[in-house]
Parts: structure tokens; sequence; C-alpha cells
């Protein structure tokens, strides 16, 4: 059966779509982006079909609603596409036609994207707390900021408990005092959002046990295992423990490239991945830093281990962190409990 390979450069408003089909065009279109409109186009093509669009923030959207018109529906990783983005030449019918080519050619770097509505408004929920955690460090930030100007040094408590302000709000002159107390307003109510969604979170992290079984390992909180779980979103994702790691941002990819002097290939150099996923890195390493903070636990003694061999702090803690990865991803495959015998 002949496939035919097609390329969405999507927009808001508008999708341009090229269809390649042995080496060349046969179809081009422009058409609304909205469902009906792509399945329809999609419906009008003949024999095997697979599209590709690029990752964004419709992607998720089109692969739920599209996946079932076509045999294989692909979101690329754009950042690899070489061919769109250095190309001389540069519009959406150019850049439909060549992720056409590269689909054909296998040489696009697949996202994950899933269809389980649960999964999706769990990570959408994880997502939006993350976001108004750094809404509230932003407002701290500019309350201290702003005192620093007028030489006022505010203790930690006054700025999380309103109910120990007014009080202190005396000592300081009308004009500041005022200013600060609009300036509480905003992050009073980024706060309230924050514990909202935290019980949220709570409530949609009962349907997955093994969310429950992560608390027990040493470093990791509620909010730690429930983003991990979140943005992993399952196991089989990966096929060993590295492709874990590298995706955390904690495994070590080799750097190596010609010859020295007398021909002998020159020693690889190992580097951490630089283009990660950031929540899961600060998750997995804040719970390796716990780990290793706490009085006793396989975690802190290998950690200990290590320092005493030579090994640095850096490398000790990202060692760590790997192994409670590594523990994590292997209950979770079995789904069971954690005990110390899995270190």
């Amino acid at each position: 059966m002949v496939t035919n390979y097609i390329g969405a450069d999507v927009d808001c408003r508008m999708t341009e779509l090229a269809v390649e089909c042995k080496g060349k065009i046969v179809a081009r279109d422009r058409v609304p982006t909205d469902i009906k409109s792509l399945s329809n186009f999609l419906g009008s093509i003949g024999g095997k079909k697979e599209i590709v669009v690029e990752e964004g923030p419709m992607a998720g959207w089109l692969y739920r609603n599209l996946r079932g018109k076509v045999d294989r529906f692909v979101v690329c990783d754009p950042r690899r596409n070489k061919l769109i983005s250095c190309d001389g030449e540069k519009d959406d019918a150019i850049d439909a036609r060549d992720l056409a080519a590269l689909l054909r050619g296998g040489y696009l770097r697949e996202v994950y994207h899933t269809d389980d509505e649960d999964r999706l408004a769990l990570k959408e929920i994880v997502a939006l707390y993350h976001d108004r955690v750094r809404d509230a460090v932003r407002q701290i930030n500019k309350l201290r900021g702003y005192c620093r100007c007028h030489g006022i040094e505010i203790p930690g408590r006054i700025v999380k408990q309103p109910s120990l302000r007014g009080l202190w709000l005396k000592d300081v002159e009308p004009a500041i005092a005022k200013q600060l107390s609009i300036m509480w307003i905003g992050l009073d109510t980024v706060a309230k959002q924050v514990r909202m969604i935290r019980k949220e979170i709570s409530r949609r992290s009962k349907a997955y046990p093994i969310i429950g079984f992560w608390k027990d390992l040493p470093g990791i909180g509620p909010i730690r295992a429930v983003t991990l779980f979140a943005y992993l979103d399952c196991p089989g994702r990966f096929a060993n423990p590295k492709k874990l790691w590298k995706y955390c941002g904690i495994g070590l990819k080799r750097f190596t490239s010609g010859s020295d002097k007398l021909g002998q290939p020159r020693p690889g150099k190992l580097r951490l991945f630089r283009q990660t996923n950031h929540k899961l890195k600060d998750a997995i390493m804040g719970a390796a830093l716990s780990a290793i903070g706490q009085s006793k636990n396989p975690f802190a003694d290998h950690y200990k281990r290590m320092i005493q061999n030579g090994v640095t702090p850096s490398n000790a803690r990202h060692t760590v962190a790997r192994k409670i990865l590594t523990v994590m991803w292997g209950m979770w495959k079995t789904n069971c409990r954690y005990d110390e015998s899995l270190v």
C-alpha cells in the first residue's frame, strides 16, 4: 500500500498541509485550524496516512483528536529540524513540505503525548502548581527588594503570615506601609491559589497508587512524587535507566572527536544533558539533596562512601539522584512498595 506523508505547519488560525508520496508533493491545502476541517482533509487522502506536526501549544489537542484519522501521528521536536530552521527560504508552505520530507526520511525526533484525559488533567494541574509557586517566589522577592530600597529588613514570618503584618507595619513610614500592603495583596492571592491547587493535586493523586508508594523513599515528598509521575507518564517509554536519566537531565553524554598526534583516539568527555525538562531535574535533584541530608538511609550512606573515596560532591549528588530515579522506575514497572533491598 502506498504511504502518504503529510506535513502540517500549524498556527492558531490556519494550517498549511503538504502531502508527499514517492518523493513528490501530490497535494497541498490551507485549512482552518479546527478538527472538522482537518478531519475532512485527512479523509480526502487515500491509502496509508502518516502526519507530522511540530511540538507546540496545540500539538496535544491535535494528537488526541486526529490520531484515529491516520495510521501514524507524529509530534516532533522542532529544535531538531535543521532543514527547516536553517533553510534559506522559509514560509508555512515550505515548512509543511519540509516536514513531510523529514517524516518520509525518518529524520524526526518524536515527542511523547498521551491520549489519557485524566493523566493530562493531572499534568496540567501540576504545571499550574509550579507556575503559581514561581509567582509566589517572585512576589516575595519584590517585597524584599522594595524593603531593601528603603533600608528595611523584613522577617520571613512577617512576609508569609498576614496576622503578624499589622503590628509590624506600625513601625514603618505610612507611604512605605501602604505600598507594602498593596504588594501583599498579590502575594496572598497567589498563596491562596497554591493551597487550592495542592488540595486538587492530592485528590487526583489518590487514583494512582504508585505515587503513594514513592513517598516512602527518602527525599520524595508528595509534590516531587506527583511531578515525576505526571511528566514521565509511564515507565514503558524508556528502554533502560540510562535513557530515563538523560530525559531527566541527570544522565551523561560522551563527546569525542579526532585523534592525538600519535593517531590515537582522543579520550571522550562526559557532560550532562542541557536540553531537558527542568521540572523533572529539579524534582529528582531536590530529592537527592533531601535524602543526603537525612540521618540514615541507603542513599545518604552511599553518598558518604563516595565522598570518602574522593568523588566530588557534585558527581556524588548526581549519582545519588540516578540511583533514586532507578529505584522509582523499578517500583513503577513492578508496582511494588519501596524496600531498602531495592537500593
